[in-house]
């Protein structure tokens, strides 16, 4: 079989929205083969909305929570009529037979090793942002891909919105005139948190779920869905989409004014 073009996300409205993949018709010829890294929230919309796009079947999940392991695999086969199968471990689905392409929808400290032992096996690959967690791992990330030749695509939604490509196309048409400066801001309130340590949830392997990352006490302000505030485990990934898809040639259009860094005021209350 040819080798196809990968999953293309073409529109996502909020992160509550699940994504829009397209599958071009000569993909078609038979299913591809998905595995999930990662069946929490995001893993599992992104998932969803492949499914829902047709020509693409799920065969494998893995996740180190038993409880999102079995509620992912139920979902997935009321989707698509077949179960996946399940694993705790990453590299254990890794090893699937027939797998074309991986998805991963982990913590952003586990993307790295996922991502790169994907390269390894020669599969293309879905990445929910941010790439990695740091800089270094991120170019050891790209290494990999351009080793592996594969296929790879990091899901910022607000890069493949139509609204950030119309902005990019106005400013270097110059149709809104000589732009001096741009400002980005996000309106996020994460409430309040509950920071008592505790034990984990019964179904989650905190230390797996730490991995390669400092094991701190599990307490829930820092566990599934909120570890974006936590500095060992997360990492500020939506005004710098803007910056991205502005700036990529922003020199142009903005000649020397444009400085060789950018840097990002705000705050989260």
């Amino acid at each position: 079989m040819k080798r196809r073009k990968f999953l293309e996300l073409t529109s996502m409205g909020t992160a509550a929205t699940a994504a829009a993949f397209y599958i071009p018709a000569i993909s078609q010829e038979r299913k591809l083969k998905i595995g999930l890294i990662g069946a929490g929230w995001y893993g599992m919309v992104d998932t969803t909305a492949a499914i829902k796009s047709g020509g693409v079947e799920v065969i494998g999940i893995c996740d180190i929570d038993s409880d999102h392991l079995k509620t992912s695999g139920d979902g997935v086969e009321k989707l698509q009529g077949s179960k996946p199968r399940l694993f705790k471990y990453y590299k254990d689905l890794l090893d699937l037979k027939g797998l074309d392409a991986i998805f991963i929808g982990t913590i952003p400290h586990w993307h790295a090793l996922q991502f790169i032992s994907a390269c390894e096996k020669g599969l293309d690959i879905y990445c929910e942002k941010p790439l990695s967690y740091d800089v270094r791992e991120g170019l050891a990330m790209v290494d990999a891909a351009r080793k592996a030749g594969n296929i790879v695509q990091i899901g910022f939604q607000r890069r493949q919105a139509g609204s950030y490509r119309k902005a990019k196309e106005l400013i270097e048409s110059g149709k809104i005139g000589e732009v001096h400066r741009i400002m980005a801001q996000i309106h996020y309130n994460p409430g309040k948190q509950d920071t008592t340590i505790q034990p984990p949830p019964v179904s989650l392997d905190w230390e797996e779920w730490c991995g390669p990352a400092p094991k701190l006490d599990y307490r829930p302000s820092i566990g599934h869905k909120s570890w974006r505030l936590e500095k060992e485990y997360g990492t500020v990934t939506w005004l710098t989409g803007v910056f991205i898809i502005l700036t990529s040639s922003g020199r142009s259009w903005m000649k020397t004014c444009l400085k060789n860094s950018i840097q990002q005021e705000g705050s989260m209350s």
